[in-house]
């Protein structure tokens, strides 16, 4: 199981993940399940039906518009960096918070790196699985690493004219 590491509020911990990762090849797991966008849409109502928490992982080609009806009823949506270069994950994060209002967890798996912990806030993410197993207080140290943000985002974050008013 990936370590999980959650930021809330802006302190970072590591947290047992309640979910379980379920392949399209693989026998549906029980109890809270992260599907594929695929596996989802075959299987979500009926999984959604027997009272299980749902996650989907959305590949970075996959649009997220395709979940804009299902938001409400998903407690996580999972963004996947097939490369730590490869950043349409942040677009969708950011899509998810401000154009879709998603409030559930944005979780960011695949190649995550902490050096990319302070973007990820800034565009929406709350939740990690580090490929590089970088312990939660790597990741909040980093999380801290820059001081000012200069243009707004999804996390609400002052920006820096703002705070020389």
């Amino acid at each position: 199981m990936p370590t999980l590491i959650e930021i809330r509020d802006g302190v970072a911990k590591t947290v047992a993940d309640a979910f379980t990762h379920v392949a399209d090849d693989e026998d549906m797991a029980t109890g809270d399940v992260i599907l594929s966008l695929a596996r989802f849409q075959s299987d979500g109502d009926r999984l959604l039906s027997e009272g299980r928490r749902l996650g989907v992982r959305l590949k970075s080609d996959e649009q997220v518009e395709a979940l804009a009806y299902d938001l409400p009823r998903l407690t996580l949506v999972a963004l996947e960096f097939p490369k730590h270069l490869d950043g349409r994950a942040y677009s969708n994060a950011r899509l998810l918070r401000e154009r879709f209002g998603f409030k559930g967890e944005v979780r960011a798996v695949g190649d995550v790196l902490r050096e990319q912990a302070p973007w990820m806030i800034r565009v929406g993410f709350d939740a990690y699985e580090p490929a590089d197993g970088s312990s939660a207080n790597e990741w909040q140290a980093a999380a801290r690493r820059y001081r000012h943000a200069y243009q707004r985002a999804a996390d609400d974050r002052p920006v820096a004219f703002e705070e020389r008013a």
